[in-house]
């Protein structure tokens, strides 16, 4: 409903979510704008005043000395007006559209991360270096960024950075065993054992944590368990050290989910800074080790070898993995500030199933169908813990 007032009656709009309207004649005085009168107009509308009115919009009409205020109102009783329903069913769309390019551009860049990191590591089998280079790739990507003003660089301190080594010691560790697992067996094999991860989530908590779960969540575990034994024993090209660093990768990523939860409580560390501290973190831990399990000489060996059999596009294929591993986990943690963990946890489920398609088919892998079937049962697993956990 629309009607008209004097200058005055903003005094007691000030609020608009709160001002009510409780007299038929307001006059209440204001000093920010000159005193409007009532325009003489016999067809007013008439107002049940029984219940309060809430203020939901003000505009002023004309540019006289002596100009009209338009205020719109709505009894308290009722939904909000037209106009504000309308933005806020915009804004609900909005939101959902950028969800769902957050998740399609997770996806994509995880695909493409994959395929290029098993053609690096089919050529040029040294794990802990290609794990190094990843975590060094992104740390200069977020330098240049802050650097530049790109994106704002975090404000953190000495009790920030002793939260995170732990978070980083699990990271690492993951990182390079799923690292390990791909350089030794399939990317669909690797990628159908770690979703068990739930399994090592719920197995860490109640015997460490002292946590329990409903009954559903024990149960989804059944078809995720199975269907990743089923999967390892009817893989055609199976490795232990393959199947060992995928389980490796599962176990630590539950502690590093389990570190972070704990340690980062209350910090107001963006998600997109909060992984670029991390990757960070993660290559001062990791490049020792590297060294001292691979070296320099088998490194210089091995490149002169990728080089010699694949061309200069190799070096293409190792700038690539690195640069999409960061930015895969980059959109994955900025995903993390506008969802639920129970969305994330749908979002990553879906994740695996286009890996495992997708490079199935770009690298000709052999597929049993009681392997693929496996596969189905462990996944739907993984589906079904997100849902009973939530």
């Amino acid at each position: 409903m629309s009607f008209s007032l004097k200058q005055s009656a903003l005094a007691a709009c000030n609020d608009v979510s709160n001002s009510v309207l409780q007299r038929r004649s307001l006059s209440c005085r204001s000093s920010i704008l000159p005193p409007l009168v009532f325009q003489n107009n016999s067809k007013r509308t008439n107002l049940s005043l029984s219940k309060p009115l809430h203020v939901s919009a003000v505009e002023i009409i004309g540019k006289d000395k002596e100009p009209v205020i338009k205020c719109r109102a709505y009894e308290a009783d009722k939904s909000q007006p037209i106009e504000a329903a309308a933005e806020e069913v915009k804004s609900e769309a909005a939101k959902r559209v950028k969800i769902g390019i957050y998740f399609a551009t997770w996806w994509a860049l995880n695909v493409v991360f994959n395929i290029y990191n098993k053609k690096v590591l089919n050529a040029y089998p040294y794990p802990w270096l290609t794990s190094t280079l990843s975590l060094a790739c992104g740390s200069l990507m977020m330098l240049i960024s802050w650097a530049t003003r790109i994106a704002e660089a975090p404000k953190t301190d000495f009790e920030f950075w002793k939260t995170l080594f732990p978070v980083a010691v699990a990271h690492t560790i993951g990182h390079v065993a799923a690292t390990v697992s791909m350089s030794k067996v399939a990317v669909s094999f690797t990628h159908i054992i770690k979703s068990g991860e739930p399994a090592f989530s719920v197995l860490v908590s109640s015997l460490l944590l002292g946590e329990s779960f409903p009954p559903a969540v024990y149960l989804s575990l059944v078809p995720i368990i199975g269907g990743c034994a089923l999967a390892a024993v009817t893989e055609l090209n199976f490795n232990m050290t393959g199947f060992m660093g995928a389980m490796i990768s599962n176990l630590a990523f539950v502690f590093r989910n389990i570190f972070s939860k704990k340690g980062m409580k209350g910090n107001s560390v963006s998600g997109m800074n909060y992984y670029a501290c991390l990757s960070m973190l993660s290559l001062v831990i990791l490049t020792p080790f590297a060294i001292a399990v691979e070296g320099p000489q088998m490194w210089a060996a091995g490149w002169e070898k990728a080089l010699s059999q694949i061309g200069p596009q190799f070096i293409w294929w190792v700038a690539a993995q690195s640069i999409f591993y960061h930015l895969y986990n980059q959109v994955s943690y900025m995903s993390l500030d506008q969802i639920s963990p129970l969305t994330f946890s749908i979002g990553n489920t879906m994740k695996r199933i286009s890996v495992i398609v997708s490079s199935i088919i770009i690298f000709h892998t052999p597929v049993q169908p009681v392997n693929a079937v496996g596969a189905a049962i462990a996944i739907l697993g993984t589906f079904l813990y997100s849902q009973a956990k939530a």
